[in-house]
């Protein structure tokens, strides 16, 4: 666990990357082909900006990349950012002024860890509701969805929400997460459009 901690960590450092986490979006879009050049991207919790900086690597200089997140980051050349939170309800009116529809939305939300298992993993279900909320009315019709989410007692329920929005679903633990972490990461690819209620 440790050399494989320790590669991720040298290969962020000698690439630029903010944090090791960007090898985990890196694989899961290898795997998933959830971004594409010129798409338009929204990354929900991305402090510290290292998925950021990977999606504007695949999205290409003809794309959109907007973050949100309740901590400042350090500025990311040519991605907008949006300082507020995404529990907030003006959070997605301060989204829809940079652009109306996304093609992909992804996030690798935590809250601050407590140590309290049960805790923790509610606060994961709490924050991924929201994000999957956002989604619903955000993304264009077969947009992708990616997000961490810690796995506990309704963590079925959740992907229950998540399989009736998109045509497909996996879930899937990237070679760059640790081990024993608890954290998964859902995949919802084909958005499909919402009727109004």
């Amino acid at each position: 666990m440790k050399k494989r901690k320790d590669y991720f960590f040298k290969k962020a450092k000698k690439e630029g990357y903010r944090a090791r986490s960007a090898y985990k979006l890196i694989i899961l879009n290898k795997k998933y082909n959830l971004i594409k050049r010129n798409d338009k991207l929204l990354d929900l919790g991305c402090f510290p900006g290292s998925w950021l900086q990977a999606s504007l690597n695949l999205v290409g200089k003809n794309g959109l990349v907007v973050g949100v997140d309740i901590t400042p980051i350090k500025e990311v050349k040519d991605i907008k950012f949006i300082n507020a939170d995404i529990t907030d309800s003006l959070t997605l009116e301060k989204i829809k002024i940079i652009c109306n529809k996304f093609d992909v939305v992804i996030s690798d939300l935590s809250s601050k860890t407590t140590g309290i298992k049960t805790l923790d993993v509610e606060r994961s279900l709490e924050l991924n509701e929201k994000v999957l909320e956002i989604a619903d009315k955000i993304l264009k019709e077969n947009g992708n969805l990616l997000l961490k989410i810690f796995q506990g007692v309704n963590f079925q329920d959740f992907l229950k929400k998540v399989k009736l929005k998109f045509k497909f679903v996996k879930c899937h633990k990237p070679e760059a997460s640790r081990k024993e972490s608890k954290e998964i990461y859902i995949i919802g690819k084909g958005f499909l459009k919402q009727k109004s209620s």
